[in-house]
């Protein structure tokens, strides 16, 4: 066993990182598609019903794949942490990181509001 930090001459596989933006790309995408949806079926209501009815599933779908898809990131991203560059490492986490803290600081708001 050696005492270095990585793995000498390891790299990730090619297009590692290409895979990675592209689901971290992705998963903002489908998060920032959410939004809409969530805004008008909390904030509008009319008078049958039927903007709940309607924009909480698409918002709550389209936030899904964007959950999926920064798993996907994420994972690949800690699997080959040591043969990625600084901001392939920020790109593959931030997603992930952003969704927990705002689920975080909303079930901390729900708990004490």
């Amino acid at each position: 066993m050696t005492d270095s930090p990585g793995r000498p001459g390891w790299t990730p596989p090619l297009g590692t990182s290409e895979r990675i933006r592209n689901r971290a790309i992705w998963a903002v995408a489908f998060f920032m598609a959410s939004v809409l949806p969530a805004i008008v079926g909390m904030g509008i209501p009319d008078i049958k019903g039927e903007g709940v009815a309607v924009a909480m599933p698409i918002a709550f779908a389209l936030w899904a794949f964007g959950a999926l898809f920064a798993i996907a990131a994420g994972l690949r991203t800690l699997r080959y942490w040591e043969g990625l560059s600084a901001q392939t490492r920020l790109l593959g986490a931030l997603p992930l990181l952003t969704v927990s803290f705002f689920l975080s600081a909303a079930i901390i708001a729900a708990t004490f509001g």
